[in-house]
């Protein structure tokens, strides 16, 4: 009876990590293919000389669209949600990359924004993917200090202080990387088993890493 016992978990272990790493190789793939199709509408964004404007009009489309994403990413019609998301999301980001672009140092800060955030994701999704560890007790602390950046950032835009712009950029590339270990950590330890949810976590997570990092780095560089 024990030998069988033992048996029937390990047969539930070894099914529990096969169904994570099927987890965890479907939300890269997806992720990948999301980042791809937000560029491409960023571009076309750009190639179309859309406003700021209209991308405060697709953000708010964009959230909407996290809730359908959300709500049907139990369905086939989950990916037909999160593309449509990523996408206008994507083209949301184009009047801002066009912003930036036009500094005379904007090439290069775009591109030292990407390579930092692509640097700091690999980096960290490796470290929790090696070590395993479970990082489900950073939620809270992470929760409060994304409502918090959040309360002061909208202050701000009423208040205009610049020294509190690039405090709110810094904060947030730093909760984000909590994000990403966090989020890491659910998929590997079994605590997101959703593919699609997975995917939308990690697509904000490096989406707003992104539009910090070039925050920070375009006013560190005294281009801002």
């Amino acid at each position: 009876m024990q030998d069988k016992s033992l048996y029937t978990a390990d047969m539930t272990g070894l099914e529990s990590v096969l169904s994570t790493n099927k987890v965890l190789k479907n939300t890269y793939l997806l992720l990948s293919m999301t980042l791809l199709f937000s560029s491409v509408t960023a571009g076309l964004a750009m190639a179309m000389g859309l406003g700021h404007g209209a991308a405060l009009i697709l953000m708010l489309v964009g959230f909407g669209l996290l809730f359908v994403v959300h709500r049907m990413a139990d369905t086939s019609k989950g990916l037909w949600a999160i593309f449509a998301f990523t996408g206008v999301m994507g083209a949301a980001l184009g009047p801002m990359l066009s912003y930036y672009l036009a500094m005379p140092n904007g090439p290069a800060l775009v591109l030292q924004a990407l390579g930092g955030t692509a640097l700091v994701f690999f980096g960290l999704s490796a470290y929790a993917l090696t070590t395993r560890k479970d990082f489900s007790y950073m939620g809270g602390f992470l929760f409060i200090g994304l409502l918090i950046a959040v309360v002061a950032g909208i202050a701000n835009i009423f208040l205009g202080i610049p020294a509190l712009s690039l405090t709110i950029s810094a904060v947030v590339v730093l909760i984000m990387s909590g994000l990403i270990l966090f989020d890491t950590s659910r998929i590997i330890n079994g605590g997101e088993t959703n593919y699609i949810r997975a995917t939308v976590a990690l697509y904000l997570d490096i989406y707003n890493l992104f539009i910090h990092l070039l925050h920070l780095l375009t006013a560190l560089s005294g281009d801002d």
